[in-house]
Parts: structure tokens; sequence; C-alpha cells
């Protein structure tokens, strides 16, 4: 069999060629590959998640992979396989793995077989569906194995067949080459459809089978085994029966119909899965569930021959597996996955990895960016991603295997509890919690109000939520009858983080009786990144007559400033903001001027209009509707300013606009052009969330964009990707567009201070000062007084008696040392010193280094004379 590239993607969603070949070696090791389990979750009565390191050496390095691997006990009575596919379970309409398995209840699941990426949605091999034959095997096509489970919950790996014929009233029958199946070719390179006859069932859930061109289609409709209809060189418009099926002919097998069938005489249809190896013939109820793959991997508890050719298959990627024990008890589910994290494996690595888990025979189902797990945690009923895709989104694809409880209801058994476990001093935790049952499946928590204890003192509860008031650990539990849970918990302090941001929300000006709202996250030494409260943070505004209350900055006074600089403390960890004075100038306001507004769409079924309106206050807005319920692919409508666009004045540093949204979930964006014809593409609110008029803002400075700026439009856009989790139509409103214009004022001090080694004269711009201290050499560090240093050069320099710290604040940089501590916080971020400030003579004296690297500070160094002159 061949594909031609004009009707095949060499892609992992099909293979570009299949053929038996010979044994391809395995890769030498150089060293034993080990396998740690780094987790092990319930998911069902029946079923558990395994997750796996495995470190093995490739081309003679070590090297880490991640694998999930579901185990299901087939001897249990309260869990089963089966597969999921497409739409409510009907073909040709593809879903991720997610979407499958909320729709078919599942309670985990990966994706499944192989399919054609240009034709209908359906699979290359065989699936049945709880003891239905969805789709049968293909036949002429060596080495593609299967995995099923018989009725007796027994698990099979093998390569099957299809047989079948119809016969007409008169006793002529013809065979049948499949049922659901769309176009492929035979090893002889051959056409499926050409002279072959398909059934298609109410499984196929559209109107056209499989028309490629390659043959001209003759169709019979059948309901309750009578012909009700047959359409010469046509096809039947409409899908499937329940009551019946639709045949596909084409040559041979049109020629037959034409000559034996006739409508109101009954059609005879016999069908059944074979085997290829043994010829046997299998009932068409022996199997529960059967779903196709590709290539043998593991037979007796080794590494096989490749049973097709898996060129199209090769590298390092994310993979997709199934297989199951010697005892015939365990089935093993698996993805390795190929991220920035994880290594991928090679299919002789997948392998490897395979066997050393348990499998005693496994197969490859569809890999690469395909490659998606997914499970329902324990006493949730969500269904989330288990492992961390190969491109970072989830490919839709024909079909997947999933895991099903048929548990009955239980008793309560446990609880739950979800939240944060690094929490923030000061700050409220909301916690949820969750109960299950004997068979480890979800519980409705209502009425279920559980009683909470934490450790130590480290706080109080209001509700469900728990407030910190002390730094420490503990363990934060929920009790309810028999069932609790519990977290283990920590209040982080400053020695905890690694990072922390001030960011103020809007352009990038400040005016006279404003309020800025400010966020501040912070990242722990762990990795994790969360907003802080306001309750968690102290404040301090320099530069400005202004305070932060609730972490909004009112602005009093900008007298005689030119720039703010507002600092955020967590547990002495600083992090600041430089905030320049500047003026918001009013760009479209449709009560005082207007700016020509047309309206455009993307893709042109789509329909937009964008028309002025009088909102609710009276005053005019402008308000842009959309429909995006046809068309394919992305999706936009825009209010285009102008023709195509309209220049903007001078240097805007941000955009500032009001909004009445429609809580569609779509974005909005504006698009602007520098001088230079870059287009860029402005995130104004990434989820239009909100009903009612909002304020809206994002900045322009760091974009890299020449001036002058041109704005063609404000749109919003549903992207394809998650398509269905935002509304299709609505409208919103547009107001008060305006464009900030900072002014930075003046540069920063350029005076030259020079120090000597031991000396306590030193010299600003010439001119001789008496230091109270001389710099010293520490372990070949110069330390020098922070507070003389600082303000020759225009820094602020701040002390804290308590802490034993001294803060220099110069322009947007800000740096917190503490005496005899090598750790110094720069700009929000953690550096380590080669030495510590210390106090010598009352006097703080630090590295000057350290402090000169992140204060930009110029440093030359005499050797001869000993002797530092800073600029």
């Amino acid at each position: 069999m061949r594909f031609t590239s004009k009707l095949w993607r060499t892609t992992l969603a099909f293979v570009v060629a299949f053929q038996v070949v010979a044994s391809t070696p395995l890769p030498t090791f150089a060293a034993e590959p080990s396998v740690t389990l780094k987790s092990e979750n319930i998911l069902t009565s029946g079923a558990v998640m395994k997750r796996y390191v495995w470190k093995f050496t490739r081309n003679n390095k070590q090297v880490t992979a991640n694998a999930n691997v579901i185990e299901v006990d087939l001897t249990s009575p309260y869990v089963k396989l089966d597969v999921m596919s497409g739409k409510t379970t009907t073909l040709t309409d593809k879903q991720t793995v997610i979407t499958m398995a909320k729709e078919s209840g599942a309670v985990a699941g990966v994706n499944g077989d192989f399919f054609n990426t240009q034709a209908e949605g359906v699979p290359l091999g065989p699936q049945i569906t709880n003891g239905q034959i969805i789709t049968s095997p293909v036949n002429n096509m060596k080495g593609l194995y299967a995995f099923g489970v018989t009725k007796d919950n027994k698990p099979v790996i093998d390569l099957f067949a299809f047989q079948g014929t119809i016969k007409a009233s008169n006793g002529a029958a013809f065979d049948l080459g499949g049922i659901n199946k769309t176009y492929y070719w035979f090893d002889d390179g051959t056409h499926s459809h050409k002279d072959g006859l398909f059934m298609y069932t109410e499984a196929w859930g559209q109107v056209e089978r499989s028309n490629d061109g390659q043959s001209t289609p003759t169709e019979v409709l059948v309901q309750d085994g009578v012909i009700k209809q047959i359409a010469v060189n046509s096809v039947i418009k409409q899908v499937p029966p329940a009551n019946g099926y639709i045949l596909r002919a084409a040559g041979k097998s049109a020629e037959f119909v034409k000559t034996n069938l006739k409508v109101g005489e009954k059609l005879t249809s016999n069908y059944a899965f074979t085997n290829q190896r043994t010829g046997a013939v299998y009932p068409n109820d022996t199997f529960k569930m059967m779903i196709g793959g590709h290539s043998i991997l593991v037979d007796g508890g080794k590494a096989t021959t490749f049973s097709r050719d898996v060129s199209s298959l090769g590298g390092y990627r994310s993979r997709t597996g199934v297989g199951y024990s010697k005892d015939m008890k365990t089935a093993y589910v698996v993805t390795a996955d190929k991220n920035d994290n994880s290594a991928g494996m090679s299919l002789q690595e997948f392998q490897k990895f395979l066997i050393a888990i348990g499998a005693d025979k496994a197969m490859n189902l569809d890999g690469g960016g395909s490659t998606q797990m997914v499970e329902r945690p324990l006493g949730t009923t969500n269904i989330q991603l288990a492992n961390q895709t190969e491109y970072g989104s989830q490919r839709i694809v024909v079909n997947g295997l999933g895991v099903f409880s048929t548990a009955p209801k239980g008793q309560v058994k446990s609880l739950v509890v979800k939240g944060d476990t690094e929490l923030f001093l000061n700050e409220k935790s909301s916690y949820t919690f969750s109960a299950y049952d004997t068979y480890y499946n979800p519980m409705a928590s209502n009425g279920i109000q559980p009683q909470w204890q934490v450790t130590n003192g480290l706080g109080k509860f209001e509700g469900n939520s728990f407030i910190p008031t002390k730094f420490g650990s503990g363990k934060l539990t929920a009790s309810s009858g028999e069932g609790s849970s519990s977290l283990d918990v920590k209040v982080i302090r400053r020695a905890d983080l690694s990072s922390m941001k001030v960011t103020k929300s809007g352009g990038p000006g400040l005016v006279a009786g404003g309020s800025y709202n400010l966020t501040v996250s912070a990242t722990t030494k762990s990795g994790k990144t969360k907003q802080l409260s306001p309750a968690s943070l102290e404040w301090e505004v320099l530069g400005i007559k202004g305070a932060v209350k609730d972490g909004v900055l009112h602005v009093e006074s900008l007298e005689g400033a030119k720039n703010a600089q507002v600092i955020a403390r967590y547990d002495g960890f600083s992090s600041m903001v430089s905030i320049p004075i500047g003026n918001e100038s009013m760009w479209y306001n449709l009560d005082d001027k207007s700016v020509l507004t047309n309206t455009d769409k993307y893709p042109a079924e789509v329909e937009a209009k964008a028309s002025i309106v009088k909102n609710e206050a009276g005053n005019n807005s402008l308000q842009l509707a959309y429909d995006f319920t046809k068309g394919k692919g992305n999706k936009a409508a825009y209010a285009v300013f102008n023709t195509n666009g309209a220049q903007l004045y001078g240097y805007p540093q941000a955009i500032n606009l009001r909004v009445k949204g429609d809580e569609s979930e779509n974005w909005l964006r504006a698009e602007i052009i520098d001088a230079n014809g870059k287009k860029e593409l402005v995130e104004l609110a990434k989820n239009i969330n909100w009903q009612g008029w909002k304020s809206v803002s994002a900045n322009l400075s760091g974009l890299n964009l020449k001036y002058p700026l041109t704005i063609r439009s404000i749109y919003v856009v549903n992207p394809e990707q998650g398509q269905d989790e935002r509304a299709l139509q609505g409208k919103i409103e547009l107001d008060d567009i305006s464009f900030s214009y900072p002014d930075y004022g003046t540069a920063g001090s350029m005076s030259k201070v020079k120090l000597q080694i031991g000396s306590k004269t030193a010299t600003v711009d010439g001119k001789s000062y008496v230091l109270e201290q001389a710099p010293i050499n520490d372990a070949g560090n110069t330390l020098v007084p922070i507070r003389f240093v600082s303000e020759a050069l225009g820094a602020k320099v701040l002390w804290n008696q308590e802490e034993l710290r001294a803060t220099v604040v110069k322009n947007s940089n800000i740096v917190d040392m503490w005496n005899n501590q090598l750790d110094l916080i720069a700009d929000g971020k953690r550096v380590t010193a080669e030495v510590p400030p210390r106090i010598v003579n009352n006097l703080t004296m630090v590295p000057l280094r350290i402090i000169t690297e992140n204060l930009g500070w110029k440093v030359t160094w005499n050797q001869q004379e000993q002797s530092v002159t800073l600029q």
C-alpha cells in the first residue's frame, strides 16, 4: 500500500508507508536504565495513575523522560476499558481526549488509533465500543496490531482482519470491504474503494462517505433489512439510520448493486472479525472493546521486531502505548512525554520502558503531538490533562482508550482538601473539599461542612478560608464524620523567595488625583509564582505625595516631581516600580469628536458590524456586534479607524479605553502598525469576562516599535483553540480611547566619586571630603561606606535599624542589603555576594562590586593607587 504526498501528510496522525521490515537493533546503553516511581494516585476502584521518571543513557549522555501509566485491574468488577470516539461516540467529528472523556464519562484515558488527517475523522484500524462494532480492521495491510478485551475480561493484542458478505434476495453475494472505513490503499497500491463495497452505520456521523474523487459512488439505503433506496452513480443525502445502514459501492461492486438489488427487496449482511495469523473467526460478541494501533512492541516480556515500517515514527517523541501483564490481569495504558522537562523516547526506548513497568505484551498507539492522557483526580468530577503535551496544546483526534468506573454508589470513605500549600502572611487562602466513596468515586459534598484545624497556631479560619498570622509550618486538616484530609502548609518567609515584581496597571504615566492599581507577584525558590494580596505587603512611596492602600496607589500631588518610586515589601523582600510623571491625551471620544469607523471581519463567513449607538448614560459609544457561528479557524470582528488606520501623534506609551463587556470570554485586541509597517497585535483583554463598563489598558513601551504609530483597529477575536468554550455571538461597546505620553524628566546625576583603600579622603567631582571610615579590602572585595557613595551619586539610602537593612534607590533600581548576610535583593531578585555587608565604626560598609552591578554605576579600578572611581 502506498500514500501519495498529495493525499497524506507525514505526521504521527498517520503513517506514510507500511511494510513488514527486518528486526531493528536495540540501542546500546552504557548503563542500566533506572525507573523511579514518583507518585501513585487512585483514579477509581481498580485503576491507579502512576507517574515515573526514567533515567537512561542515549548517545553516551544521561537523559531523563517522564512517563505516566494507568494500571487497570482487569479482574475488578468495578472498572472497565472502552473506546471513546468523536462527539457523543460518533465518528467523523474529531475531538480532544479531554472532551471525549467528559462526554463519555471516563475517569481517565489516552489518545488512540492513527488516522488520515486529510479524510473523514475515522480510525485506521478496528474499533469496538461497548461490544458494538464501530469500524472494522483494514484488509490487505499487514502488521497493524489492535488491543482488545474479551467478554471474559481477557486482554488481547493481535493481528485482526475482516470478512463479510452482502446477499441479495436472488442469492447473489458480494464481499464486504469493511464497516465505516475511509479510503486507503492496499499494499499493492490498489485504492480501497475502487471496486469495494462498504457498509456505513449510524456511527458514521455525516452525509459524505469517503468520496475522494477516485471512484464514482453508488449507494443503497437499507432499513430493517429492506432496501429503501438505490442512488446509481450518486449519494444518498442523509446520515445512516439507526435501524439500518448505507452501502457505498463503486466499480465492480456498483455493477453488483445495479444487477442484483431492487428497492423493496430484502438484503442480508453477515460479517465478523478474523485472526490474520490463524484464520480463526470471532463471533461478533467476542469482544467488549477493541482499538487499533500500529506496530507490536513487546511480546513475551521482550522487545520484538517491528511489524510495520516505523521510519515515519522515528526520533525522540511523545509516545502512547497499551499493554498487559503476563498473568493477563493488569492492563497498562502508557504515555511518555517530550517537552522542556522530558526528553521523550524513541520507539526502541519505549520498548525498554514498557518492559520495565511489567508489560508482557504491548503495542504502539498514535503518538507525537497527538499524545494526550487525561485523568479525574480523586474526589472530583473534573477531567484534566495528566501529561505535558509535545507542543503545549491538545490535538483533536479520532478516538481514545478510556477507563470507566462501573461501581455502584458507596458510603463516604474520605475527604480531599485542595488549596495552596505555600502561604503568605495575612493573606486569605480559600480551600475546597470534596468527598469520595468506598469505590473511590466522587460524592456530592452538599451539606457537608468540615471542621477545620491547623497545628502550631499558624493562623485562623474564616469558613473554608485560612489566614496565616505567623510564620512557620503546620498541618491543615478538614474533618467530617469519619472522613478527614490534611495538607502540609508553610508560611513563606523572605528566605523562601527568589524574586518579586511590582506592576502598575494602565499606561506608564501618573496624573495628580489619579488612582492606580498595583499588583505584586512573587516566585518562591520552589518555582511557584503567585499574585500577592495587599494584606501581605508593606508599601513605601518616594518622589511624590501619595500613598498605597489596599493595593491602589492614590496620587495626592505631583508638584516638583519627575517620577514616583513605589516599593513593596514582603517580610523585608522588596521590589520597586519606578513610574514617570505623564499625561493622558483623549483620542476617541464620540461626544466631543469622531473618527471615521469602518467594519472588517475574518473569515468571510463571519458577520460583523461597527456602529455608533447611545449608551445607557445617553452618551455616544462605538458598538461592535459579531456573529462567529459560521466559518472555520480563527474568527474576528474589527472596528477599523478611518480607511485603514489613523496615525497617532508623538510617542504614545500606552493605550487606555473603556469597554462594555458581554461575558463572551472572547479576546480583545488592538492592531498597532509602526513606521516600518510592523504590525503589533496588542492584547487589551485575554478574556472579555465581564458585563458592563470597565477600563482596560495596555502598555506600548517595550514593543520595539518605530514611531510614528498608526492604530488600525480594535477587534474581538475567537481563536480556533478552545473555540467551543467562548460565545459565538455578542456585542461590546467602546468609548474614551486615550493614549498616555510620559515625561521622563532630566537625566540622572553624572558625578564622579574617587576613593582609596585605607584612606579617609574621598573626592566628589574633584572636591575633597573626609570619611568617617576608609574603604577596606575584604577577601579581595572592596567595601565602601554606602551612604556617602550613594548620596554622592544621586541615590537615596534608607536605613532600617530593627532589621539592620540598608536600601539604596536610584532611578528605577533598588538594592536591599542586610548586615552580615550574603544574600541581597536587587530589583526584586535574590543575588548572592562574595562577602556580606558589615557595620564598621557604626557605618554600613557594602561590597562595591555587587551594588555597582545592580545600580548601573561605572567603576574604574587603579591597581597602582589602590583606588576606585565611580560615576
